[in-house]
Parts: C-alpha cells; structure tokens; sequence
C-alpha cells in the first residue's frame, strides 16, 4: 500500500489560502497516490514502519526548505548534494516546448496585469543528473524582466530562478500540498499493523505539489510557478538502522 485515504479525512481538508507575506503558506495534506508495483528499487527503502517514519521526516524536511527559501531551484541542488545523487549536484531545466497552458483570470489577477498584457510560459523538468526531481509551469511577465532574463528564459534551458537571479526576488507561496503521506492521520499515538520490511516501499510518482508568486524588490510580482515534486527526489539508499 503506497500511501493512505480516506474519505472522511479529504473531505475535512481544503486550501487556506493566507494575506501577502514573504514566507505565508497554505498546507493542504490529500493522501493520494498511485502505487509502483515494482517498490521504490533503491537500498534501504524496504517497506516497514521505520523506514515510513523516515519518508515522512524527509518529505516534510523538503516541504518546510521549500517554504523557507525563496529558490526552488537552489534548495533542489542543495538536496541534490547533500544525498549524494549525481557526480555533480547542479540542476538542469529540461523544457517542454510542445506544451502550452494559457494563465486564468485568477493567474493574470495575482500578477497584476490586464487581459492584453502578453505572458511568457515555461514548462520544464528539472533534473539533477538522470533524477527528475521536479515538473514546474511557470507563467511570467516578460515586461518586468530585463532583456538579457527573456533571451535566456526564451533560448535556453536555465532554470527560472537561475535566470532571473539578479532580481534578488522574494517568494510568497499560495499554497503546498502534500500528494503522499507514508502514514495515516494520527500515526504518532497508533501506528498502523507492523510490516515485515521484505517488500520494498512503494511511492507515487508525485509526492508534493506548491504554487508560489516571485515578486521583484519593488513589490510587483513577475512569476507564478505551480511545482510538483516527484519520486526522484527520494533516489539514494537509505540508511536501514
């Protein structure tokens, strides 16, 4: 079993949505999941209740780095060195040109422009090594970028927050959910039946999802990046004591 839901528990949780704050964020935990019949395949992630105390201690270590930091991309090649899952811990942004995703009413309202305002969109994976640690859709406003940020967000495969790193800019996150729990609503005064830690642990292939707003120094947003985080970002052998 992947993860855990129930109906009782979804209908109980909605989106909260907080004022305009640098670091304000809303949680929404659905434990929804789609089930890899194979187990996670590398060492250690044998499927018990140790090693499902451990996914959870380290997805919600990544959801509260996410929170803090105003770089997903930097906090994402931190990760990816500090676990050791690439030669070279730098973060490639492989782009989608084939998709395209128009900005809602609601989109164009947060970023302050009108109708006829022109959007950029960025579809790209990004990866550490072979790992595809994230998919993010970023909506952006070309007008309040520099000439050099566009050329490079238009041509190339650098990341958003990479090109766009000279704005020295603040995040406000909308809203963060998590798309997979290791355990059950209140795991911590029950824990559920004991596994015989023989099988391997399976997880989703997207785990966690966050919708954020960069603004510039000056206050106008420029950027609203929906990110959902994958099953990569759990590659490297876990250390089974």
């Amino acid at each position: 079993m992947a993860g855990y839901s129930t109906a009782k528990q979804e209908e109980s949780l909605s989106i909260i949505r907080y004022p305009r704050a640098p670091l304000a964020a809303a949680l929404l935990i659905s434990f929804v999941s789609t089930a890899n019949a194979a187990g996670w395949p590398w060492p250690g992630w044998q499927d018990s209740n140790a090693t499902r105390v451990k996914a959870l201690a380290l997805l919600q270590t990544l959801n509260a780095t996410l929170l803090s930091r105003d770089s997903a991309t930097q906090t994402l090649q931190r990760w990816c060195a500090a676990h050791h899952m690439a030669p070279e811990a730098r973060i490639i942004a492989r782009r989608d040109n084939a998709t395209v995703k128009s900005a809602s009413d609601e989109m164009r309202t947060q970023l302050q422009v009108g109708p006829g305002e022109a959007l950029g969109y960025r579809r790209v994976a990004l990866a550490c090594g072979d790992k595809v640690l994230s998919e993010a859709d970023n909506w952006y406003v070309p007008s309040r970028l520099s000439a050099e940020m566009n050329n490079t967000l238009e041509h190339s495969d650098t990341p958003f927050g990479t090109a766009v790193a000279a704005l020295h800019f603040t995040r406000r996150t909308l809203y963060a959910r998590l798309l997979w729990s290791p355990l059950p609503i209140g795991w911590e005064t029950q824990l559920p039946a004991s596994r015989d830690g023989v099988q391997a642990l399976d997880i989703p292939e997207r785990i966690l999802q966050h919708r954020a707003l960069l603004y510039r120094q000056d206050g106008k947003p420029f950027s609203l990046v929906e990110e959902t985080y994958r099953q990569d970002i759990f590659a490297f052998p876990l250390d089974p004591h």
